[in-house]
């Protein structure tokens, strides 16, 4: 049986790849009744004129034009835009690249990958504009608010391969932030708890039970009231080095959702004081040790305890 093309048959355009949509069984009169239902934000005309255009397609190849009726248990692919996107004024840097991999060091505020608000303005897409690899893919993500390492695989059959390596716990990653001193508190140390989801919906919290997370923390530099400190997660959780440091009663400088959520534009000037400074394994594709290192550096000025952000 033929298989039917990629995305469609729709090509990466300016570095973007077409976004996906599941069809559920239903009583739609048309494919675009359901896509405005679906996706309120975008209204009529906009789904109009990108079928005018051949910009939606199901996942046989077949152009999906404004009356042609519904199908459930499909796929159908099309482009996203968006009629504005917030400028991100930091470059990231592409520290190495061969037939499988490509390491990027990302600086705060990019998003890794397209999402809400951002599209262009993401670190996966600026690669694949940069480098020329429509093919790319990212084997993990960080935050948009921290800065750091980002591992992408080249072909996308490999990408398995390497999630495996986090999957097994087989990848060491280190990370570096600045936040409060505490006195009190004995170094290293390991925090383990249960953390999931909170309300709102995006923000993490601990609670009762069987620990899912766990982190080594140790203390790099102190100065004045503020300390430079070496994370090291053992697992993998959503905002898991945010969480745990705030539990500590040491949130990292310059968070805005923990402890407090805080609805504000972003200040350029006062990121996230988080960078995936390092991570190492053996590739499975080729068996040599693979470490990368981020040029990017943590800093306090010495003798106000404040921290400054993240550079080359």
């Amino acid at each position: 049986m033929k298989q039917p093309p990629a995305h469609g048959g729709l090509p990466t355009r300016q570095g973007v790849s077409p976004s996906c949509v599941g069809l559920p069984a239903g009583d739609w009169p048309t494919f675009t009744d359901f896509l405005v239902q679906r996706f309120p934000a975008i209204g009529r005309k906009v789904w109009l004129d990108r079928m005018a255009a051949g910009l939606v397609v199901d996942e046989f190849g077949s152009l999906v034009t404004s009356e042609r009726p519904y199908r459930g248990h499909m796929r159908l692919y099309y482009y996203r835009a968006l009629s504005a996107e917030p400028a991100i004024p930091f470059e990231a840097a592409a520290l190495f690249q061969d037939e499988h991999l490509v390491v990027a060091d990302k600086p705060h505020f990019l998003p890794v990958t397209p999402s809400g608000s951002y599209l262009q303005e993401t670190l996966l897409v600026r690669l694949k504009n940069q480098l020329g690899i429509d093919s790319l893919v990212p084997i993990h993500r960080i935050d948009r608010e921290t800065a750091g390492l980002v591992v992408f695989c080249v072909q996308p059959t490999e990408r398995d391969a390497y999630q495996a390596l986090f999957r097994q716990h087989e990848i060491s990653k280190h990370y570096e932030a600045i936040a409060p001193w505490r006195t009190e508190l004995r170094f290293p140390l390991q925090r383990q708890s249960c953390i999931v989801g909170g309300n709102p919906f995006f923000k993490q919290i601990e609670v009762l039970g069987e620990p899912n997370s766990d982190t080594l923390i140790d203390v790099l530099q102190t100065q004045g009231t503020l300390a430079r400190y070496a994370l090291t997660p053992v697992t993998g959780k959503k905002h898991q080095l945010r969480v745990h440091m705030n539990a500590l009663g040491i949130p990292i400088l310059n968070d805005r959702m923990y402890p407090l959520v805080v609805a504000a534009p972003d200040d350029h000037d006062c990121p996230l004081q988080l960078l995936a400074k390092s991570i190492a394994f053996v590739d499975p594709i080729t068996a040599q040790a693979r470490r990368f290192t981020s040029s990017q550096y943590l800093t306090i000025r010495p003798g106000d305890g404040q921290a400054v952000r993240a550079g080359f």
